[in-house]
């Protein structure tokens, strides 16, 4: 029987952080911004970015170029500047290899995500993809856990594995449905929050985890 294991994407399979620096200044370069709106962009944008930031931005600073333009802009230089290592590729092509089903479960935007997925070759390693984006609603709501359990035509309630960087979203939520959870340290744990059942610092680590779980 096939083994679901859930992924976050920013921050666990792919560094959002250096891909959202890049991104910020070539689009500010292309267009001439002057440094307080490049400064605007990587403070407004630090943890999360969609299509109404561009139209606060466009209406802050009394921009020549639509807002909607500037946010696709943004996720075709986000989609370029993303990448995944291939340690990754690899581990999650030998978690399929080894009958895992693959689910990806993400904050953000959805036009943005999926670009990100698709630029990297994430998208042909996954069976099903959930984007709060969808929903309007972020994680950790377990309602997203379940789209992305339906759409990797699994059950949460046969069990199987979170993996992420955020506590309260990834660890917190992967627990409420009842996932085990491996957690990426890096960020500060809350308290109070139950432990997850295992901390790497690496998602390789926890790939490793879950092909161990195979044998």
């Amino acid at each position: 029987m096939s083994r679901p294991a859930f992924f976050d994407l920013d921050g666990t399979l792919v560094d959002r952080q250096s891909a959202y620096n890049d991104a910020v200044t070539d689009l500010c370069r292309r267009h001439r911004f002057t440094q307080d709106i490049e400064h605007w962009l990587l403070t407004e944008l630090a943890d999360r970015a969609n299509a109404a930031d561009f139209t606060r931005m466009h209406d802050t600073f009394g921009l020549a170029v639509p807002g909607a333009q500037l946010w696709r802009e943004y996720v075709d230089l986000m989609a370029a500047a993303v990448t995944c290592r291939p340690e990754v590729l690899e581990g999650l092509a030998r978690l399929r290899a080894a009958a895992w089903t693959i689910g990806i479960v993400t904050n953000g935007a959805s036009d943005i995500q999926r670009a990100k997925l698709s630029a990297t070759g994430l998208a042909d390693l996954v069976d099903g993809v959930a984007v709060s984006g969808d929903l309007e609603i972020r994680k950790p709501d377990r309602r997203l856990f379940e789209l992305a359990a339906s759409r990797c035509e699994v059950r949460l309630a046969d069990g199987g594995w979170m993996v992420g960087d955020n506590p309260t979203g990834d660890i917190g939520g992967g627990h409420q449905v009842g996932l085990r959870t491996v957690w990426l340290r890096g960020r500060p744990w809350p308290d109070g929050l139950r432990a997850a059942h295992h901390v790497v610092d690496d998602v390789t680590d926890a790939i490793t985890i879950l092909l161990n779980e195979t044998e």
